[in-house]
């Protein structure tokens, strides 16, 4: 328990200074969050001066990333209402879902089947880029039991991919590349994204209307996030990610049976604006608890190991998501 509170601190220290990080003015225009801050600053330290760092730590990190990440996960539901679904319609909804069933279907076929990347590592890649970029890798990391490795190597692709979109789409947009009108152009960005801080980069650039169809249509992708990992769970158990003859006993990810739920409760505006504000912001500390703790577990070597085989997928995955989400917007919304 000693050694629990003293990793704990330790984490935090990294989580607050990621946060003040993030509150300065050029990584603020850049719509970097202190998730993504906190990340580097921990593969920093697991690079350089962790060998010589007290191993008393540890215990802190690891509960960071397992129970810290799962709270997080939960509390991220306050951030969304089931209202959000009739904002967009149903074609907004379908839009979502079909760029998220598609972005991980394909991405798990080329990573396998092509690219002969390791399960998890295709999986979380996968999961970045369909759903909502670090908080999948993170919250698909918890039912994969995964190396801390291979969800930095995850998180890594979305950043650089989510980035370069952030300034891409509004570019083409205003280029006249994408024939779009302000509701559409909002519903393809909040669906084909990675980050929420992406989309609200991208589209609060181009105006009211197209921030708040993004921001919606976002949302319903994060939604998405608990049904996938409660197939992901039941998934695994058939498939040949446990490669023992064992009867596997199936393992429900309650954290995001509660993440459903607060997400519900979160929907009868129970809580004033206020407190939301409040439990919102201790929640992005504790998500960055855990993305610096993950960092933390993270050496360079281990990326030597996989190799550029994540890139070249979440590349693939970048491309589709332009290409193909743009003309399934042109097709629904049309």
């Amino acid at each position: 328990m000693k050694h629990n509170a003293k990793g704990l601190f330790f984490v935090m220290v990294f989580a607050f200074a990621a946060t003040a990080i993030s509150d300065i003015s050029w990584f603020k225009n850049l719509a970097i969050s202190p998730l993504i801050i906190g990340i580097v600053l921990g593969m920093v330290y697991a690079n350089t001066v962790k060998k010589r760092v007290s191993h008393v730590f540890e215990a802190g990190i690891h509960f960071s990333t397992k129970t810290i990440l799962r709270l997080g996960i939960i509390f991220y539901g306050f951030r969304l209402t089931f209202q959000n679904i009739q904002d967009v319609g149903i074609a907004g909804v379908l839009i979502a879902f079909i760029v998220v069933a598609t972005t991980f279907v394909l991405g798990y076929f080329i990573g396998i089947k092509v690219l002969k990347l390791d399960r998890e590592t295709t999986i979380l890649t996968s999961a970045g880029s369909a759903i909502c970029g670090a908080a999948a890798v993170l919250a698909t990391e918890s039912v994969l039991k995964s190396q801390a490795h291979k969800s930095a190597i995850a998180v890594s692709t979305v950043v650089v991919f989510g980035t370069v979109s952030m300034f891409l789409y509004p570019f083409l947009y205003k280029m006249g590349i994408f024939v779009l009108n302000e509701n559409a152009m909002g519903v393809y960005i909040g669906a084909t994204l990675h980050e929420v801080a992406h989309v609200v980069g991208a589209s609060t650039a181009l105006g009211q209307t197209v921030a708040q169809n993004a921001v919606i249509v976002k949302m319903i992708r994060v939604m998405m996030l608990a049904p996938f990992l409660l197939v992901l769970s039941f998934w695994m158990i058939k498939s040949t990610l446990h490669t023992n003859t064992t009867k596997q006993k199936i393992t429900i990810p309650w954290f995001a049976v509660f993440f459903i739920v607060v997400v519900g409760f979160n929907s009868f505006d129970f809580v004033p604006v206020f407190w939301l504000d409040i439990i919102n912001e201790t929640d992005t500390f504790l998500l960055t608890m855990a993305m610096s703790a993950l960092g933390m577990q993270t050496s360079y070597d281990k990326f030597q190991q996989v190799g550029a085989k994540p890139v070249y997928l979440a590349s693939i995955l970048f491309v589709w998501l332009i290409v193909g989400g743009y003309f399934l917007v042109k097709l629904f919304l049309s």
